[in-house]
């Protein structure tokens, strides 16, 4: 063994394993390999998923025959699982006899449709200024303690509960103590018997945290084309996919590219990510969050990620130190589907004087900031109140944190948050204070208007 990497020997050549096939040992079914390359003198190399504990040298090694697998089916849902399949919620063995392989089988072709079809998500900021749609992509951007987790975890519940499909999330690389919160946020919602989860977090060693991203979509794929169901499926967070990629990487010995990523790291994004299409049979509709380091929005494992989201949700770190929560800088995030043809033409009017609007606050409030509110014009003071009262609006209480901040959670429809935006840029609410549209349902609930 070293490190990671296990030599295994072997005398007949003539029923050698095939590459990503699960050795182990009659010793112990625990132990796991995969089989990643061939070496001289009748050896295999193999990547240990097993604890470096339950193995030693000497030990007899036999083929399953087959690749890493995954339980399937309606046994899984409502449960929490490995990327093994064994559960880990303490509530029993999972009852399934269905089991699939986490890779692809590139003999299958797939039929990818796209829709127009918006789907709402009780969250203003989201539905108004970043929509997606049916079968979409859209990913969580921002840095570590902004939010990511959070605003996935209302999502998830606002979506799910409207949601006649079934949900898969997948936790790679993050904290524990994250997936059991989200475990119990479901279960008190009362839609955890619509998810099924599993989990390959941070205390997992690389190449369990990098092959859980497989097992997901795999299950995804399962949902969409076998049981021809609609799926959402949720990933947090796809960087530690990619860095553990990194590593997998580096424990081979491969040479590295750009700031030490791995040089395949393209072909991984792509091969992951080309997973989540909509077909004839079904549709996918992806949501992920993306850890950026340092805030640093150019780093070349972020760029490749960004690369296939149709929905890119940036999250300030400004705007979450300053307490608008969710803390997303509508100018910097972006999305496709903000169009006519898709959003309707009331709704792409409304948000295009509502992104002038944030633009000429932004250029305010540096003078502003200089000489104050009072040396502005009489129409500049006006547009930056609007402005800033169109900002307030956009914070909201989620159901997932009523714990924590003690209020109520709303879910707004996409329609009334349309018409509320275009009252406030029409003086509606000129003579309301600015800190009463903050952490509001909408303007008539909140009897604004």
């Amino acid at each position: 063994m070293r490190g990671q990497i296990v030599e295994v020997s072997y005398d007949d050549d003539s029923v050698l394993p095939q590459f990503f096939e699960i050795l182990t040992s009659p010793e112990n079914s625990e132990v796991r390999l995969e089989v990643y390359a061939y070496g001289d003198d009748n050896t295999l190399f193999c990547l240990s998923l097993t604890k470096r504990r339950l193995i030693r040298r000497s030990m007899p090694i036999v083929s399953t025959g087959g690749p890493l697998k995954v339980p399937v089916g309606d046994a899984i849902l409502g449960r929490v699982f490995n990327l093994f399949g064994l559960p880990v919620d303490n509530k029993g063995p999972l009852d399934t006899r269905d089991w699939i392989p986490i890779y692809k089988d590139k003999n299958v072709r797939v039929d990818v449709v796209t829709s127009q079809e918006v789907l709402e998500t009780g969250i203003k900021q989201i539905d108004f200024f970043t929509p997606f749609v049916k079968g979409g992509k859209v990913g969580f951007v921002g840095g570590a303690g902004v939010g990511k987790t959070v605003l996935m975890t209302e999502l998830l519940h606002n979506i799910t509960y409207k949601h006649q499909g079934i949900s898969i999330f997948a936790g790679i690389g993050e904290r524990i103590r994250e997936g059991h919160e989200l475990m119990k946020a479901l279960e008190e919602s009362k839609v955890i018997s619509r998810v099924a989860l599993i989990f390959g977090q941070m205390n997992e060693n690389a190449i369990i945290r990098f092959r859980v991203a497989w097992a997901a979509a795999a299950l995804a794929e399962y949902f969409r084309d076998v049981e021809k169901k609609d799926v959402l499926f949720f990933a947090d967070n796809v960087y530690r996919f990619v860095q553990a990629g990194a590593e997998v990487s580096a424990v081979l010995g491969s040479i590295p590219s750009e700031l030490g990523y791995q040089a395949t790291l393209e072909t991984e994004i792509s091969n992951f990510e080309d997973r989540l299409v909509s077909s004839t049979t079904g549709s996918i509709t992806s949501c992920q969050t993306v850890y950026v380091p340092a805030d640093e929005l150019s780093d070349v494992g972020v760029a490749a990620i960004l690369s296939h989201l149709d929905a890119q949700i940036i999250l300030s770190r400004d705007r979450a130190s300053r307490g608008y929560y969710p803390p997303i800088d509508a100018l910097v995030s972006t999305s496709a589907t903000l169009n006519p043809r898709i959003t309707g033409e009331e709704h792409y009017r409304a948000a295009t004087s509502a992104l002038e609007a944030l633009n000429n606050h932004q250029r305010l409030s540096r003078i502003v900031a200089i000489v104050g509110e009072a040396e502005l014009s009489a129409y500049d003071q006006t547009v930056y109140r609007r402005a800033k009262k169109l900002i307030n609006y956009m914070t909201q209480p989620f159901n997932t944190t009523e714990a924590q901040t003690g209020k109520k959670g709303v879910y707004v429809e996409r329609e009334t948050t349309v018409k509320d935006v275009q009252a406030i840029l029409a003086g509606k609410t000129d003579d309301v204070p600015e800190d009463k549209l903050m952490y509001i349902g909408n303007l008539a609930e909140a009897k604004l208007i």
